[in-house]
């Protein structure tokens, strides 16, 4: 998913920062006195796209009163890997914007059977156009034994 418009702004990033338990979170300044979002931040991005699958939204209860299985949407892959690569800090009061592409893709065979790989980029662009964070995943899928 591609978000056209996502506001850092200072609530937003304060309410993150206690969320995921900073000492600090009231302070959010950082060194040079700017206030700065958390390394992770730019995950809250998906709330500013309202197709996200992790944007909460009514949908039918698939939780434990109900069988097992994958979250829906999420086709049976598990998130493996996340990285973030900062070209700059993300300060409140930036405007962001992302591009998300497929990367890689590799597979790896061992006792448990195939697994596929997949990695997805999303670059994060300020209102400059200029390159803020670049974000890695990987997700995870079992290649079914018809298949291999």
């Amino acid at each position: 998913m591609t978000v056209e418009r996502f506001p850092v702004e200072a609530g937003h990033v304060l309410m993150f920062r206690r969320a995921v338990g900073y000492p600090d979170a009231e302070a959010g300044a950082d060194t040079a006195g700017q206030h700065v979002a958390p390394p992770t931040f730019v995950q809250a991005s998906s709330q500013f796209e309202p197709g996200h699958r992790l944007r909460p939204g009514v949908e039918p209860w698939w939780g434990s009163a109900r069988e097992a299985g994958t979250m829906p949407g999420g086709g049976g892959a598990l998130h493996a890997e996340q990285h973030y690569t900062y070209h700059r800090p993300v300060r409140v009061g930036d405007v962001l914007s992302s591009s998300v592409r497929t990367g890689d893709t590799w597979e790896k065979t061992g006792r448990s059977g195939t697994l596929r790989f997949t990695e997805t980029l999303t670059e994060f662009r300020d209102e400059q156009g200029d390159l803020v964070v670049t974000a890695r995943s990987v997700s995870v899928l079992k290649t079914p034994k018809e298949e291999q």
